[in-house]
């Protein structure tokens, strides 16, 4: 099966999923209400509908804790039983090129939306949107071999990646 974008999906299971994600907000000293908005859409959106296959003899559906510690994500995966199934650890200096640029354009386009035109608005967004592809694409690239994820699912996943990024 495959994505809007032509890419190799998981096999749909039923089991093979999330149901459950939490993020460590314990270095955020505050977001934007735009940023709470994103993390209460992207988690809304995941837990209705995604593909999340941990590479190995695993059966879900999972539980998954997202964290930042010493510049490396950490992916841990639980049971529905809150039974450990392992840490994913995913180093950050690969992403942080597209973080950076994609909070740039954010900041531009939620400047915009207050003032500029339609059609500068929409160019903005298209930006915004190729720049969440591309970190959702790269997302995708790093969890080879460890966790199976569709396109759906790494966008809503890169949006909770750039959320814990957000220092106040």
């Amino acid at each position: 099966m495959t994505d809007e974008k032509g890419s190799e999906q998981p096999a749909a299971d039923a089991t093979q999923k999330l149901v459950d994600i939490t993020l460590d907000d314990s270095s955020v000293v505050r977001r934007s209400p735009e940023a709470e908005h994103e993390r209460a859409v992207a988690i809304y959106d995941l837990l209705e509908d995604n593909a999340f296959s941990p590479i190995g003899d695993f059966s879900g559906p999972y539980h998954l804790h997202l964290s930042i510690s010493e510049n490396r994500l950490l992916w841990d995966i639980r049971t529905e039983a809150e039974e450990s199934l392992g840490v994913v650890t995913l180093p950050l200096l690969p992403f942080r090129r597209v973080i950076k640029d994609y909070f740039a354009v954010c900041e531009s386009y939620y400047e915009a939306i207050k003032t500029a035109s339609p059609a500068k608005i929409e160019a903005i967004d298209m930006g915004r949107r190729g720049l969440h592809n591309d970190g959702s694409e790269l997302l995708r690239e790093r969890l080879e071999g460890k966790i199976e994820i569709d396109f759906p699912t790494a966008r809503r996943l890169f949006t909770l990646i750039c959320v814990l990024h957000i220092r106040g």
